[in-house]
């Protein structure tokens, strides 16, 4: 039997609906918006390309949907084969290059590699958003991103934080939305897999050289769900107050 073509793979619905009632809950979408979409080639951002590329086709609004790779230039990363699978998909690709370990290296100041590229990869995305007129970008972090960046914002920063779901920048022109905020991880790791999306390896050095505090937070959470089976349900009920900004709570 043939792989499946993961340019036509409907994703599943428990995915679909989790992610419309994020967009309905959290007012990501409107009438005309334009979305650039950071997309690394991991399970996690081409999962939401696929449910954005669905969505889009049936939609109760119209908006028009890009992707955006920021290539940190580090040995093994090569977004190329994507190219063609942007085209199937008919969505335009935007990909900007940055030695983002060499400049880390010669600027990088009490500050993680991580933090650092993160911190760079999020100015390069506002600046292309600017220039090829987009007004929202959406990034592909889910629950399980949210909850260990609430633990590490109460183990290590003393405070109540997490992702946001919604907000808009500090210079007030893009809005952000992460639009798989009520989704877990393992979900788009299972729909990645059966879709055969076309993966590109993480291949950051910076990544495998030692333990992050995330990957630590990421354990931890990972032997509490074993004990305590609606660990992660929980979390988002207590940190829903917190994934939006003050002005859109009402």
């Amino acid at each position: 039997m043939p792989d499946p073509d993961p340019c036509v793979v409907k994703p599943p619905k428990s995915l679909l609906r989790q992610v419309g009632r994020a967009i309905a809950d959290f007012q990501m979408i409107g009438e005309g918006d334009r979305i650039l979409l950071g997309v690394s080639g991991g399970k996690d951002s081409l999962s939401l390309l696929q449910i954005l590329a669905h969505l889009r086709t049936y939609a109760p609004v119209r908006f028009e949907l890009a992707v955006l790779t920021v290539d940190p230039q580090v040995p093994g990363f090569d977004p190329e084969p994507l190219k063609d699978y942007y085209a199937r998909l008919g969505v335009p690709w935007f990909y900007e290059q940055q030695p983002l370990m060499e400049q880390a290296q010669q600027h990088m100041d009490g500050d993680s590699f991580c933090a650092y590229c993160s911190r760079m990869k999020r100015g390069i995305m506002y600046r292309i958003c600017r220039e090829q007129g987009y007004g929202v970008l959406a990034l592909a972090q889910h629950l399980d991103d949210l909850a260990e960046s609430l633990l590490m914002s109460l183990f290590h920063g003393g405070q109540l934080r997490t992702m946001k779901a919604h907000y808009l920048n500090q210079d007030g022109d893009v809005r952000i939305i992460r639009p798989l905020v009520y989704c877990r991880e393992r979900q788009t790791a299972d729909f990645a897999e059966s879709a055969r999306l076309p993966i590109v390896p993480d291949s950051c050095p910076a990544c495998f050289t030692r333990p992050t505090r995330r990957a630590h937070m990421k354990a931890l959470l990972a032997r509490e769900e074993a004990e305590h089976r609606h660990l992660f349900a929980n979390i988002l009920h207590a940190i829903k107050p917190i994934m939006v900004e003050p002005r859109q709570e009402n």
